[in-house]
């Protein structure tokens, strides 16, 4: 074991002993968000980005796009197609190499969240029925890691959505110093994950919450609906605790959108 997962072991005891008597080691409320920054078009030339600072995490979203052959079930239909990089620096616990199975997982908990919902009208994406259609790809970077993963990139992923452009096409070739009209988005998907530590929940866990957590929870909602959720650790959730935290879910997100 690592300097760095020995001093998180540590940092994990006190969150739980923290937790039992009602507190958090950084002194918000258990239902509070760390302070948020969304900059949207934070990459000039890409067709759209963002970079959010949720507490000290810090994530940047891109989105390009690039013309392809359309799935046989959904020939008038685009695609997307998402994917995450955990950086070395962005922190110690990080590697280079092949996506880590966390990284699999938040690019999947992002993609669905933005997939279920219907954020993107992909039938607008079709060039050519069963020849060609628009394949957007959205890629997620993380560059300095304390927590909640999940919510940060949810954030830069909707956000970068909502300015990003699509390219010229034309005569079967792609003009990127052009664009055609911005990509058709509708709706703003937003993610609120929660941390269980013994019997207490908490919003927004920072990276010693996530060491001393004993399950997460992770709903994504729109405006009126849930479109996707992920569960996460070894313990587990009642019934009404779900229940209770999915209403969380919808009040947290009115404030997450009007960031957007």
């Amino acid at each position: 074991m690592s300097v760095e997962e020995v001093a998180l072991e540590v940092k994990g005891d006190y969150v739980r002993q923290l937790a039992a008597k009602g507190m958090r080691q950084d002194k918000r409320k258990m239902d509070e968000y760390r302070p948020i920054k969304v900059t949207p078009n934070f990459i000039p030339h890409a067709l759209g980005s963002s970079y959010v600072e949720l507490g000290k995490t810090k994530v940047i979203a891109g989105v390009s796009m690039a013309v392809g052959t359309p799935y046989p079930d959904t020939p008038a239909s685009g695609t997307l197609m998402t994917g995450a990089e955990f950086a070395p620096i962005a922190s110690p616990l990080f590697e280079s190499g092949p996506p880590r199975p966390a990284a699999i997982e938040l690019a999947r908990v992002v993609d669905r969240g933005v997939r279920e919902s219907k954020t993107i009208d992909f039938d607008k994406l079709c060039i050519t029925e069963g020849e060609a259609v628009w394949m957007v790809m959205l890629d997620l970077h993380v560059i300095d890691y304390d927590g909640n993963l999940f919510d940060s990139s949810s954030l830069a992923a909707i956000s970068a959505l909502l300015n990003a452009r699509i390219p010229k096409y034309e005569d079967g070739k792609i003009i990127r110093e052009e664009t055609s009209g911005k990509l058709p988005v509708s709706k703003k998907p937003v993610e609120c994950t929660f941390a269980k530590v013994g019997d207490v929940l908490m919003l927004d866990p920072t990276l010693a919450e996530e060491q001393g957590m004993d399950a997460r929870l992770t709903v994504a909602t729109t405006e009126k609906s849930i479109c996707a959720m992920q569960k996460g650790g070894s313990g587990s959730f009642s019934l009404d605790e779900v229940e209770g935290l999915i209403d969380q879910a919808f009040k947290k997100g009115k404030a997450l959108r009007k960031l957007l």
